[in-house]
């Protein structure tokens, strides 16, 4: 498929959903997130992404807990058919690896596991500062082998996530590839504008550093608690960009939605181009007049009802996973 060129990749003028978003957030002061300690940044995401509206409906929404080494990971599986034995997705929620929670992120599970005809598990992995790199990492892994075991079966696995959750997706895609890991086996990974590489070089950062919901400051914040280290930055499982063509080749066929309006958008064009070469077959969709995390804002809470393109991104990730699975 042939990438959207660099001079095209963003529109001349926002979507008018995220414009009403973004004047609105101006006008009830929400705060630059990178001037806020990790539990405001929380308190703050968790405000605008937990409207108090009705969730979709579902026939089964359950908390589960997984044991893992010293710790257990808590999930929330969305079954849309409890009497079927469907496919399976996990899910990892945005948040940069600091904020997000399985609650933030609900309404996009739900659609997932509706839209897309499989039951989805959606992790609440360890987050920075607390519990830095790798930790995130090591659950979002477990996590996808337990699903494999005691969710999928034989009937299909996909991994799902957005931005940093998006991260956490592909990378468990490249664990499992490598032999010396081996599984589980996963048919196919959805990323909605992933993280893709600790860097700040990128046209898009500078053309999107500031006024577009995530910015070029907000991303150093969240790196920076995230990772021990700089020195992490440059691990592939932090930077999956980084991994060579011969672990990129073993991965499963993806989705990759990106943004025209975000800092982001470079590094996901590039991983999406990078998974081409090595042979991979990448749908990407790019919605070039859009901000990052517009699939989360389907319906947020008053005085604005939500980004009507959030629906239409969420049908189509649904279809994906439907055609991988059938």
């Amino acid at each position: 498929m042939s990438q959207t060129p660099p001079d095209e990749r963003r529109a001349e003028t926002l979507d008018p959903d995220a414009q009403e978003l973004l004047e609105t957030l101006g006008e009830v002061g929400a705060p630059d997130i990178s001037q806020l300690s990790p539990e405001q940044a929380r308190a703050v995401l968790g405000d605008l992404f937990t409207p108090d509206v009705d969730p979709e409906p579902i026939d089964s929404v359950e908390e589960r807990k997984i044991r893992a080494p010293a710790r257990d990971i808590r999930v929330r599986i969305y079954d849309p058919e409890p009497d079927a034995d469907l496919p399976a997705t996990v899910y990892f929620h945005g948040g940069g690896w600091v904020a997000g929670n399985l609650a933030t992120h609900d309404g996009v599970a739900r659609s997932l596991a509706t839209e897309g005809e499989c039951t989805v598990v959606s992790v609440d992995y360890r987050k920075g500062p607390e519990h830095p790199f790798p930790a995130a990492v090591e659950d979002a892994y477990h996590a996808t082998k337990w699903t494999a075991d005691e969710i999928a079966g034989e009937n299909g696995l996909a991994v799902a996530g957005e931005s940093a959750g998006g991260t956490l997706a592909t990378v468990v895609a490249q664990m499992a590839a490598e032999k010396e890991v081996g599984t589980p086996e996963i048919d196919h990974q959805l990323l909605f504008y992933p993280v893709t590489n600790h860097s700040f070089e990128t046209p898009s950062y500078e053309e999107n550093a500031d006024g577009y919901f995530l910015t070029a400051r907000g991303m150093v914040w969240f790196w920076n608690h995230y990772l021990r280290s700089d020195i992490d930055g440059a691990n592939l499982r932090a930077s999956p960009l980084r991994a060579p063509k011969r672990i990129l080749a073993q991965l499963p066929d993806a989705t990759v939605v990106t943004c025209g309006y975000d800092p982001l958008r470079d590094e996901q064009f590039a991983y999406s181009e990078a998974l081409e070469n090595a042979g991979i077959g990448v749908d990407h969709h790019h919605y070039s007049d859009m901000i990052h995390d517009f699939a989360n804002m389907r319906r947020l809470a008053d005085p604005f009802e939500g980004i009507e393109a959030a629906e239409e991104v969420r049908e189509r990730a649904g279809e994906a996973l439907r055609e991988t699975f059938n």
